[in-house]
Formats: C-alpha cells, structure tokens, sequence
C-alpha cells in the first residue's frame, strides 16, 4: 500500500507537537578553568621569567663597568698606601681609663658629707655624686674619709662636685691633665691617648 504524501497542514501539525519529537541540539558548555587557589596550592615550582636580552646585556655591562671602577680605586688606595707617609695613631697606656675631656685633675680631701676640701679650698658634694675608686670601683664616701687623693672630677653647674675618680698608678704617672678651665682652653686634649697636648 503506497502512503499518500502528508499536506501542509499535517506537517504543521507534526511540529506543533502532534508529530514524531524532534532531536534536542547538542549544548556547547564553556571549558573548565581550574582555580589555582594560593591556599591550596603552596608550592610553586616555576622558574623565574628569563630577562629579555637587551636588558641581559644592560647589566652584565653595568656589572663590568663597576668592576672596573672598583679595580681602579683599589689600585689607586695602595699606591697611596705606599707613597704617603704612615702616622701611627697614639694608643692608651694600659691600666688608664677614658675620662671625660671637661675633666680636671686635683687633690681632694673628703670630710664629713658633702663637706670636702679641693686644692685647699672648701668644697661640697653634689647631690647623687660618684666617686670611684683606683680599681675602678664605686666607693662611698666615708670609705675614703680624711684620706689626701689625687682625683679627676667634674662639676655640675652649680659649681658641685658629680663625678670624682681617685687616680690609680699609671693614670698618676699622666700628669698633663689640666687644673683649671683657663689651662685646659689652651691646650688640645688627645681622647685616644687621654694626654693633653700643646697646639
């Protein structure tokens, strides 16, 4: 038996719904990207981005010029080591302390505190002052009662004793401290050496 062809109005029908059901067209879905969480993954194992080669060539030339420079001045420095005269630098006698450049030097006798004599003449203890001993020590006042010392010392600006050292053997031995501000402006004071000097 031969079917007739459908109408038009039978195709129409076949695609409104009353026909066989038609192929659904293939979704494309987007690739997947895959999140690198810095969280998750912790270790990178990337190679640092290899620098252009202009910029290669840059620094390997700054790198020579500045090792250039460097052998220059080297060579210049001990040139110089060996045509200028060596000045040997003055050194502390051992046992001798550092004492401050506004110091004088003295003789001190401690009475009843604050009460002193310096150089003969009446003088007091500054409130806090410091006295130490020979051996570097702090020594109080009573333990050096009556007793003549040769001492460095400062004053504050009332005129009080603060700092007072009782000079050991070498320090005594050093005898170009100044004993008054008058003497000490006209002489240089060495720090290193801790010697006053003519200018």
């Amino acid at each position: 038996r031969v079917t007739p062809p459908a109408s038009s109005d039978a195709r129409a029908r076949g695609r409104a719904g009353g026909g066989a059901p038609r192929r659904a067209r293939p979704v494309k879905l987007a690739p997947l990207r895959i999140f690198r969480s810095h969280w998750i993954y912790t270790m990178y194992r990337c190679a640092p981005p290899a620098l252009p080669r202009r910029r290669l060539l840059t620094t390997s030339a700054a790198s020579t010029a500045t090792a250039a420079a460097f052998a220059v001045l080297s060579t210049v420095a001990g040139i110089g080591a060996f045509t200028a005269p060596s000045t040997a630098h003055a050194q502390i006698v051992p046992g001798h302390r550092y004492f401050p450049q506004r110091a004088l030097r003295g003789e001190l006798v401690i009475g009843v505190t604050p009460d002193v004599k310096l150089n003969g003449k009446a003088a007091r203890l500054a409130p806090g002052a410091r006295i130490r001993n020979a051996v570097d020590q702090v020594a109080t006042p009573g333990s050096l009662y009556d007793q003549k010392l040769t001492v460095l010392y400062t004053t504050d600006i009332n005129g009080l004793l603060m700092d007072v050292w009782v000079l050991n053997e070498v320090e005594l031995a050093n005898k170009s401290w100044p004993t008054s501000p008058q003497q000490a402006s006209q002489l240089v004071f060495d720090q290193a050496s801790q010697v006053w000097r003519k200018p």
